[in-house]
């Protein structure tokens, strides 16, 4: 299970199951009420305030263990089908939500590069080796993010009054995550993010644009959300749904 920064882990047992979950607490992004969420990838995640005592916690999850456990179970059978990539010619890639082709190359004299051609997203090895081809796609998907984002940010950003001037961003590669806002205001995205349609991105870009304005997940965040994307519910389902295809690697 993914572990995000500054978390510990706890377990509560609901029936025959057990719920491990990371606990996430930062006084400086305090949140008025106990927040879970299930991530993609089945695991569960519990923001809450700095000030609130263990026992509620784990009551807080025990509370909502069924919840919990429907929504794991959920990630868990949509990963079920989803094999490791083998890295080879006409495997299924992703960008900007269309579907392309890997096209795999071998040409000794050449340098490794990747580029997109038509229907396909071409990689140039000088043989086949696997870790060669990821790198140079993860290396290619990082090259489209680093500007692509960048313009999203700035467009998603226009109409915030509360955005003076844009935060800093890096880009970071992530297991289960799209992006994330330090307490400080720095926003981190996932690369990978690319991969999913503009109207998934633009949604991850608010939701973490949101959080400068709000350090948690209260109902005036969600409010946020709602006055500047009214339909982001709909757009979140979309891109969980398509999450594990997304991350897969």
């Amino acid at each position: 299970m993914y572990a995000p920064e500054g978390t510990a882990q706890h377990r509560v047992a609901y029936g025959d199951e057990v719920i491990a979950f990371s606990l996430r607490r930062q006084p400086s992004r305090t949140v008025p009420r106990i927040a879970i969420h299930v991530e993609p990838d089945g695991s569960v995640l519990v923001d809450a305030p700095s000030t609130a005592p263990l026992a509620d916690v784990l009551a807080a999850v025990k509370q909502r263990a069924r919840w919990i456990s429907q929504h794991v179970s959920a990630a868990k059978a949509r990963l079920a089908h989803v094999l490791p990539r083998e890295y080879v010619s006409g495997e299924s890639l992703h960008y900007l939500g269309r579907r392309y082709r890997l096209k795999v190359v071998v040409n000794p004299a050449a340098s490794v590069e990747a580029r997109m051609r038509g229907a396909f997203i071409t990689v140039t090895v000088a043989q086949h080796e696997a870790a060669t081809i990821r790198a140079a796609l993860d290396a290619w998907y990082r090259h489209r993010a680093r500007e692509l984002l960048a313009d999203r940010l700035a467009a998603v950003a226009q109409p915030l009054r509360w955005v003076r001037q844009l935060p800093p961003i890096r880009l970071q590669f992530m297991t289960v995550q799209w992006g994330s806002c330090s307490p400080a205001g720095r926003i981190t995205l996932n690369p990978l993010l690319v991969k999913a349609p503009r109207e998934c991105i633009d949604y991850v870009l608010l939701h973490e644009l949101c959080h400068l304005l709000h350090h948690n997940h209260s109902p005036k965040f969600y409010r946020a959300l709602d006055r500047h994307m009214p339909n982001w519910r709909a757009v979140k389902e979309r891109l969980d749904n398509m999450a594990e295809e997304m991350f897969r690697a």
